[in-house]
């Protein structure tokens, strides 16, 4: 059963369609990559489903609860969790400190002064940061960690209000393969163990084809194909419109 639903998404800016009545759906515990080439129509269609561009037409639900319409925060308060291509934390903060500030915020808390927030929920906090491997690195500021350490803290943030769909934006941009590849495993596993729904977009097609389960593909705002990384793999339109004449998805991973 799915978890998110989109109908018919559609939206313009001027004169130009840049997402022409895309569909696709995301089940618990189902990686899904949306994909395509520039000006596809990739980000404007993850942006409307986290609520940072209004679709002009269509639906978007959550466990049968409609989405369109709402601001980013709303949408959060429904149970989704979002990385950015951008990993942001609070640089000065500590690891930890970075997640109890995810947690007051899930639990609508506010504090004058850290001095009295510095003890909320410490132990969960930790948990969260066992959970993506960052637990002894707890007391360390984020701003002297490696960037995939910190991609790691973000993720332990984006958990943090408990979501059932994670939206991940490019989550390996910047990494080195070893680093690409280990976050995405780790996601993987908190995908199987939480049974979360995770909607991504990446352009590292290695960690495409090795790591979702599925896959949409966009071309001028339309969907021109979904199926299995093997289905999209030998799919000639998709090889045609995503890579041009006489590419493949092999050449193109391993450029």
């Amino acid at each position: 059963m799915s978890l998110l639903n989109v109908t018919n998404l559609g939206k313009r800016f001027g004169g130009n369609v840049a997402v022409d009545g895309v569909s696709f759906s995301v089940a618990p515990g189902e990686l899904l990559a949306l994909i395509g080439p520039n000006g596809a129509g990739k980000s404007t269609t993850f942006n409307m489903v986290n609520g940072q561009l209004a679709a002009d037409s269509g639906s978007i639900t959550l466990a049968g609860q409609e989405l369109t319409g709402l601001k980013p925060r709303q949408i959060w308060k429904q149970g989704v969790g979002r990385t950015f291509q951008i990993a942001e934390t609070f640089a000065s903060l500590t690891v930890l400190e970075n997640v109890q500030m995810a947690l007051i915020s899930a639990d609508n808390r506010l504090f004058s002064l850290w001095r009295r927030a510095a003890d909320h929920k410490a132990d969960e906090a930790m948990d969260l940061l066992r959970q993506v491997g960052m637990a002894a690195q707890a007391d360390r500021p984020c701003s002297v960690l490696a960037y995939g350490d910190v991609k790691r803290v973000e993720l332990a943030i984006a958990l943090a209000n408990r979501p059932k769909l994670l939206l991940m934006d490019e989550p390996t941009a910047g990494m080195a393969p070893k680093e690409r590849n280990e976050l995405m495993a780790l996601t993987k596993q908190l995908v199987l163990q939480r049974g979360l729904a995770v909607l991504f977009t990446e352009h590292s097609m290695d960690v495409v084809f090795a790591y979702a389960d599925r896959l949409i593909v966009l071309a001028r705002g339309r969907l021109i194909a979904e199926g299995t990384p093997a289905e999209i793999r030998d799919n000639p339109q998709v090889q045609a419109v995503y890579f041009g004449t006489g590419k493949t998805f092999e050449k193109k991973a391993h450029a």
